[in-house]
Formats: structure tokens, sequence, C-alpha cells
């Protein structure tokens, strides 16, 4: 049912959002209303990097993508600090550097938007960059006096950092990087779940037999 890339309509395939777009009853697109810009473009980078063979084990996430939108930074901030903190064990070292920094830039956007003071990083974030000792010294000498703006955050620095991470873990030295690019797209879901208050797999979000449809019409 999925396939790499973007596709003119139903019938040469289908991408993980287009899918979505399909069930969600929008106008056929892999950029979709219905979900958060950045985590639709981790759901079409992470399509686009796993194998074929693997790919299928994506569909039963799409519907819940499907409303997970909102305008608050902190959905920015949380795709990028998963995507950073997943990639950073099993990235190459020139990655992992970046993957350290972003961690640290996503932790500075929270810590802003929640009142924490600056510099505050939490636990989990702590630990994740405590597994790479020389990569956190480079990010915090790195970080120490630079500043990014929430416009800045959002346009740049966290999609750039979805991007490399998702080709940092496709191209990791590891047996298979699949699972851990559908644990990536799956614990993004949860953490836009929490902070949207959409619940998870929202399949009330399209009408009944739309899956049964769309699976008719992208199967070849």
């Amino acid at each position: 049912m999925l396939s790499r890339g973007k596709h003119r309509n139903p019938s040469k395939g289908a991408c993980f959002m287009e899918f979505a777009s399909y069930l969600a009853g929008e106008r056929w697109s892999d950029h979709p209303s219905c979900t958060h810009p950045l985590l639709a473009g981790l759901a079409r980078l992470v399509n686009d990097h796993t194998s074929d063979a693997a790919r299928p084990r994506l569909a039963e996430l799409i519907p819940a993508v499907i409303g997970l939108t909102g305008d608050d930074l902190r959905i920015d901030a949380q795709i990028a600090l998963r995507s950073a903190t997943t990639a950073l064990p099993v990235v190459a070292h020139e990655r992992q550097l970046a993957m350290a920094v972003s961690i640290l830039s996503a932790e500075h956007v929270l810590a802003e938007l929640d009142g924490r003071p600056a510099g505050s990083i939490r636990d989990s974030s702590r630990e994740a960059l405590e597994q790479v000792p020389d990569a956190m010294r480079w990010a915090l000498a790195f970080r120490r006096g630079v500043r990014i703006s929430a416009k800045g955050f959002r346009r740049y620095a966290a999609p750039n950092t979805v991007q490399l991470a998702v080709r940092g873990i496709a191209q990791a030295c590891v047996l298979d990087p699949n699972p851990l690019l559908r644990h990536l797209l799956a614990k993004a879901i949860e953490d836009c779940t929490a902070l949207t208050g959409v619940p998870a797999q929202a399949e009330a979000a399209f009408e009944p037999g739309r899956w049964e449809e769309a699976c008719r019409l992208t199967t070849r």
C-alpha cells in the first residue's frame, strides 16, 4: 500500500501522508492540513527511508496522525527533541555533534515556554547526552552564547534536526534501522497526542469504510 516519494494520484501509489490525506477526506496531498507540518515531515522521511519490506508496518500508525496539529511551539520542540535523542546513540560521530546541539536547542525552547531556568535540561535529555560525553562537551561549548528565535527554531532548526536524525538512523551501522525509524515515528505521535489532547488512534476522524477504499485504490 505504501511506497516512497510523492504520487500524483492513488493509482500511482501512496506515501504515509498521502494515505492520511485520503482518510481525512482532504485533497490528495503529502502535505495535508490534518497533521502538524513537522510531524508530517517526519512521517514522510520515515516513509521514504524505510525499506520496501518494512514499510507496510507503518500503515497502522496512519490513523493516529489525523487531527494532530496546532500552533504550540512545544510540538515542534518535542518532535525535534524526540528525533535527536533517538538518533544520538546510533548515528555517525559528526551527526552526533549535530544531534547533541539539537537536544540543547530544543531544551532551551522548551525551558523558555515552560518557565524553567535558562540552561536547564530534563533528566531524559541529560541521560541521552551522557551516552556521548565528547559530543555533549562540544555541544555545550558551541551553544554557549548562541541564541535562536522561536521563528528560526520552527522554520529552520527543528526541520533540519528531523531530517538529519532520520537520515542518520537510516545510514547508521546497525543491523536493521527500520524498527528504530518506526519507533521514532510512533513515539513522536505519542508526544503530539499528549501535547494536543487529541485521542490516539483517531479512527473517528474519517468515515467508516474509507480505509478499505484507500487500500483498494492504492493496491497495484
